[in-house]
């Protein structure tokens, strides 16, 4: 016998959506009624439609948009259940960077970042390789006496999209205040809004760069064959570095002795790692481990995490790409950053000490380091 239908009132009940969202959902065909009354237009629906039902509400929590949850209810349950996990790792990451913003505000707000800072200057080196696999480098690394920079290209183009992402950024070094080294630093509020309309210059040239021959294969899937790239720099402004960074190059600081990383990637695993699902060995060994959450591409969440950092004298910064930070392992990575003479030594040895580890993958990267001036 076949199950008797469900009006309409039943039906939301029994799902927790109003009949408002079904009949919207009916409208986008997100969720069908199983039969609608031709005179009345009354919506009747199956009881095996509660599953679903149930799905998209549960997603609706989450915040899922309406057409990435159509999407996910069209897929396999395993596929599905990966769609869900990529987006939710992307919404953890985001309010990272809406907390780190937060955390800048209220130092902005309370005059922290009023005080007069204290001259320094800083010494630089950058260098990139192809490594021993792969015939093309597409990784941009560049410095000079005020911008510091790696880009991580990815796709056909992705070299091109890397060097127009790093030269958006160049204006700022001739922004007031930073044209003249003995003027002020610039208020960070300021500095930080022009960083974020760099990246808003970035994102343009890379997506016009997509659309262009040689970026596109024709005969390539979509996904397959957008031009991207990472991009993670910082700003000299004469005592303190301001940070743009989007994607898995990575910035790590030498104080004291000791080597922190101060960006977080901005991948699957890294999310995963984050709410303890997998642990940073897991991680290394990732079959997903190179997914980005974000990019400078076509279609990808282009949104910086955008931070300032107060330097010291004696502070060394090492900006680099995947290449090095996923090939070498975290103590040979410091031995080899803590033993350089200089940035020029210690990209040279860090480009080698990739390349004696396979040299998997190009190798991009920028030492500085911060002087008394």
């Amino acid at each position: 016998m076949e199950p008797e239908l469900l009006g309409i009132g039943a039906f939301a009940r029994a799902s927790r959506l109003s009949p408002k969202a079904l009949r919207l959902y009916d409208d986008l065909g997100l969720l069908r009624p199983a039969r609608v009354d031709p005179v009345t237009g009354y919506r009747r629906y199956a009881p095996d439609q509660l599953e679903q039902a149930r799905l998209v509400a549960w997603l609706r929590r989450l915040g899922m948009p309406l057409a990435r949850i159509r999407r996910i209810c069209a897929l396999a349950p395993e596929q599905a259940a990966h769609d869900v996990r990529a987006y939710w790792a992307a919404v953890e990451a985001d309010t990272t960077a809406r907390r780190d913003l937060a955390a800048f505000l209220v130092d902005h707000l309370s005059g922290k970042d009023h005080a007069m800072p204290t001259p320094l200057t800083i010494r630089y080196a950058a260098g990139s390789d192809a490594g021993l696999v792969r015939a093309n480098n597409q990784d941009i690394a560049y410095a000079d006496d005020r911008l510091l920079a790696v880009a991580d290209g990815f796709g056909p183009g992705g070299a091109r999209a890397g060097a127009a992402a790093v030269a958006a950024l160049k204006p700022l070094k001739h922004m007031e205040h930073m044209a003249d080294p003995d003027s002020a630093a610039p208020p960070a509020g300021g500095l930080l809004a022009e960083l974020q309309d760099a990246v808003d210059r970035a994102e343009h040239a890379v997506r016009a760069l997509a659309d262009t021959d040689g970026a596109r294969t024709p005969d390539a899937p979509d996904d397959d064959s957008r031009a991207g790239t990472t991009l993670t720099a910082m700003l000299w402004t004469g005592s303190r570095l301001a940070l743009v960074h989007i994607g898995d190059t990575r910035v790590y600081l030498l104080r004291g002795g000791e080597l922190f990383r101060i960006t977080q990637d901005h991948t699957l695993v890294q999310a995963m790692v984050d709410e303890g699902r997998i642990t940073a060995e897991e991680a290394a060994g990732h079959p997903q481990r190179a997914l980005l959450l974000r990019a400078l591409a076509p279609g990808a969440d282009g949104t910086p995490d955008l931070r300032l950092h107060d330097a010291e004298p004696g502070d060394r910064y090492l900006l680099c790409s995947d290449g090095l930070s996923a090939v070498v392992p975290d103590p040979d990575l410091r031995r080899a950053v803590v033993a350089a003479d200089g940035p020029e030594q210690a990209v040279r040895d860090l480009i080698a000490l990739a390349n004696a580890h396979g040299g998997p993958d190009n190798i991009g990267c920028v030492v500085a380091d911060v002087l008394a001036a």
